[in-house]
């Protein structure tokens, strides 16, 4: 599988480190408004192509697929764009910037037959796998909390009176598209669409979300999922069940350990050799695209379609409203 790359940011090159490693995918063209910002990149990981004009990296017939890691805004056009040019498409999390954008992008995919898929990492981690196997130990589960947040250099410059991206409702920035959206996937693709949600966030003055809390409440019990980039915390989930708690250490984006507490027993877990977690994730869309799963690939594209139904409702709760929700 030959990808091309859209962004140039951090993501892109931890990304980038990870498919190294995976066997059968392929680095062969990237796109950055400015040729200066992508050759440092495209020399590290001996990329052949750089373009400057997403036409002529669409028509390269040397591309299967399209990696895209630009801000949340252009995720939409950018991946409708490929598509149309027929090249599969990665898109980095969050998939879009709401439920229509979404609910467009799934079915021109599926009129096109493409593979399309949202590069949410941890789903895809054999230690998420591992939470998965362990829920029956716990007994009836009646509580989740999540707590992922990372301070953000970025929130500095908000403080300044700057707008970075992720800090700007133009580009469908903010925490819960940023952050939460781990802890939500982690929830949702173990225990399904939630029966309501809402989300209380703390709010900057142009309206964007700094930090919040959404709770998602499902018929038997409740999942509470925090998640702030204006302040740091020690990150971690915890399931609570009748007979016992699992923890995730470390928080829902990398699942690096996983401690079950029975009673007086603990048992500790950790499925994962690689430091680089998006390793799995490529593994994953490497095999649907080589063995042609159209349904697994649907599978998931239903998951990233109700994940983004919870987004938009939670959006809407807190009165955040993107540029992208006028259309």
């Amino acid at each position: 599988m030959n990808i091309a790359t859209i962004g140039t940011g951090s993501i892109v090159d931890a990304m980038l480190a990870a498919i190294s490693e995976v066997e059968r995918v392929t680095c062969t063209a990237m796109y950055s408004r400015k040729r200066e910002t992508a050759q440092p990149l495209a020399d590290k990981y001996g990329v052949d192509s750089v373009y400057t004009d997403l036409e002529a990296l669409f028509a390269d017939t040397n591309v299967d697929a399209v990696y895209i890691a630009s801000p949340n805004s252009l995720h939409y056009e950018q991946a409708y764009r490929a598509m149309e040019h027929g090249k599969h498409v990665i898109c980095e999390k969050p998939f879009a910037s709401n439920l229509v954008e979404t609910e467009s992008l799934i079915a021109l995919a599926k009129q096109k037959n493409l593979f399309l898929f949202e590069a949410i990492s941890n789903i895809h981690l054999p230690n998420y796998a591992a939470v998965q196997e362990q829920l029956l130990k716990l007994g009836h589960i009646k509580f989740i909390q999540c707590n992922y947040s990372q301070y953000s250099r970025k929130y500095d410059q908000l403080l300044a009176g700057e707008t970075p991206n992720v800090f700007n409702p133009q580009f469908s920035g903010g925490a819960i598209m940023d952050i939460n959206i781990y802890n939500i996937h982690f929830v949702m693709k173990m225990f399904g669409a939630p029966e309501s949600v809402t989300y209380t966030a703390n709010k900057h003055a142009n309206g964007i979300d700094t930090s919040g809390v959404a709770v998602l409440q499902y018929p038997d019990f409740i999942a509470e999922c925090v998640g702030c980039k204006d302040t740091s915390s020690m990150n971690f989930v915890l399931i609570q069940g009748e007979k016992g708690y699992l923890q995730v250490v470390g928080g829902a984006n990398g699942c690096r350990e996983i401690k079950v507490q029975i009673g007086e027993k603990t048992e500790e877990l950790n499925r994962q050799n690689r430091k680089n977690w998006f390793y799995y994730e490529w593994e994953t869309f490497r095999d649907i695209y080589e063995s042609g799963d159209q349904q697994r690939c649907h599978e998931l594209l239903a998951h990233s379609r109700s994940v983004m139904s919870v987004l938009t409702s939670a959006r809407k709760d807190a009165g955040i409203r993107f540029a992208a929700d006028q259309a």
